[in-house]
């Protein structure tokens, strides 16, 4: 089959993204099933690569795997050759050697699926390299606010509030929400708003005073993880919930609230937000699994196939 890759949001054009959100919407049905499999990638080999800790990422790619009847490896650095001091460079040509159709890799370093796609002739799919590109997040993400306001996007007003400087889901939701022509709103505290940042066509603001103007409220927990250690962002947690915390008195009715996961309560959200049933966060998961399913499909049979029955 020809490789094709998914590494980066910016592979995609709106058309690419439209058949490939039509095609989770024409999974949805499977997932309801009692049987929930179809023999569409029987035969194909589908190999897991984590990095990095994952429990929504990891497991619904393992499972559009298995539901599209694939075969499927689930490898991470602990317990692997890796963990021995193995290059990621040499993982990748060793494992090509068992001709996998796809690698779906999250690493720690930005940069890791080109160097993967450039040592192998599987399809290389990115579930998030450092603070590069998250783009199955943003394909999800778009999915469910599709599911929530209709196939048109254009002109939506939607408000990423958080940690923008670390995240590879603010990079990777910002090219994606701007390719289907919704207006952007990047919210931080300045400590934690990238440079570049003004470049990206977005609005720019450090507190939450306009937030009633979104109609979507995107939420980014604090990534500790990325943060040097002995580095200094922030004051304190609890500054932080202070000023820049969403709570139920900060927004206006019929605002949407989304975030990636996982949400730190008392923090980014109010344990009331979390659990208020007009969040999209439980639709976001589900999501999460149709979308992917398509990724895989899309990835082996391409764009030419736009009507998936037969995959059914």
């Amino acid at each position: 089959m020809a490789k094709r890759d998914l590494i980066s949001i910016d592979d995609l054009s709106a058309a690419d993204v439209d058949l490939l959100l039509d095609t989770a919407e024409s999974f949805l049905p499977v997932l309801q099933r009692d049987i929930k499999k179809v023999p569409t990638l029987r035969g194909r080999t589908v190999i897991n690569m984590f990095f990095e800790s994952s429990t929504r990422t990891s497991t619904s790619f393992d499972l559009a795997a298995k539901r599209l009847s694939a075969d499927t490896i689930g490898i991470k650095a602990k317990g692997s050759a890796v963990d021995k001091g193995e290059s990621l460079k040499d993982t990748i040509i060793t494992l090509s050697a068992y001709s996998p159709d796809i690698i779906v890799i999250r690493h720690p370093r930005a940069g890791a699926c080109q160097l993967a796609s450039a040592n192998t002739t599987a399809s290389i799919i990115n579930a998030g390299d450092g603070k590069h590109q998250h783009p199955s997040q943003c394909l999800l993400d778009l999915f469910t606010l599709r599911q929530a306001f209709g196939r048109n996007l254009r002109g939506l007003k939607v408000a990423i509030v958080g940690d923008i400087l670390h995240s590879r889901v603010a990079r990777s939701d910002i090219a994606g929400f701007q390719l289907l022509g919704m207006d952007v709103t990047v919210i931080a505290p300045p400590t934690m708003m990238p440079r570049e940042v003004d470049s990206l066509g977005v609005n720019v603001r450090y507190d939450l005073a306009e937030l009633h103007k979104a109609d979507v409220i995107y939420l980014l927990r604090i990534q500790q993880e990325r943060i040097t250690q002995g580095a200094n962002f922030l004051p304190s947690l609890r500054e932080y919930a202070n000023v820049w915390g969403v709570t139920r008195s900060r927004l206006r009715p019929g605002q949407k609230v989304m975030h990636p996961g996982p949400i730190n309560r008392g923090v980014e959200i109010s344990a009331a937000v979390a659990d208020d049933p007009d969040t999209l966060i439980a639709q976001q998961v589900e999501a999460g699994l149709a979308v992917r399913m398509a990724i895989l499909y899309r990835t082996i049979v391409g764009s030419t196939d736009s009507d998936t029955k037969e995959a059914l």
